[in-house]
């Protein structure tokens, strides 16, 4: 199923369980040392927004802060055609999710949710873990969500730092994504927009 443009910058994916899926780690593996994860978001060759995930704490025990703030804009005026803001907050302790907040804007509809400690992995993208889930709680609306993945094999990405090679999965279902993971780091993501274009999340 096909989503809206913005609204694939942090909705859900639910992975299932495959052969090729990386070993098991923990949140804690997919975090990269400068504790941030910048990506732009690209569609018909423009940069329409930023993706970024910030890491506190260390370990089992962390705070992810994840901001998402896209914007497409009328050719020529420059003016917003439909814009989506989002900020969550997830706080894992041990290694599982312990809570998550979130606010989103979505082109004027807001949502709010609050999520107390659950088994499931936020569809926030960044954990690999994800790789191996059947569901993910969905950090809009705080839904369940069930896809499946298939491993595409090993792929150059291009990123702001360079080549990089990494796994490509397909995530499929509910919602249809694709993910490169560079060992258990999210180093790109893409999707079809609703209109068909291709949307790209570049890392800085």
């Amino acid at each position: 199923m096909k989503t809206p443009i913005i609204r694939t910058c942090v909705a859900a994916l639910a992975l299932s369980l495959t052969a090729f899926a990386p070993a098991s780690a923990a949140p804690s593996d997919s975090v990269p040392s400068s504790g941030k994860l910048a990506f732009d978001v690209i569609r018909k060759g423009r940069d329409i927004g930023d993706y970024v995930v910030t890491f506190r704490g260390s370990g089992g025990d962390m705070t992810v802060d994840v901001s998402t703030d896209v914007a497409v804009k009328l050719p020529v005026v420059g003016v917003a055609a439909y814009r989506f803001r989002q900020n969550s907050t997830e706080t894992w302790r041990g290694g599982q999710l312990a809570g998550l907040t979130s606010q989103t804007d979505d082109n004027g509809t807001p949502h709010k949710i609050s999520v107390g400690a659950t088994s499931l992995i936020p569809a926030s993208l960044w954990d690999a873990d994800i790789l191996r889930a059947g569901q993910v709680l969905n950090t809009i609306d705080g839904s369940t969500d069930a896809i499946r993945v298939s491993n595409l094999g090993s792929e150059t990405v291009q990123t702001g730092r360079g080549a990089v090679q990494a796994t490509h999965y397909a995530v499929r279902g509910d919602l249809d994504r694709d993910l490169w993971f560079d060992g258990a780091t999210l180093v790109h993501v893409r999707f079809t927009a609703e209109d068909g274009s291709q949307v790209d999340y570049t890392l800085r």
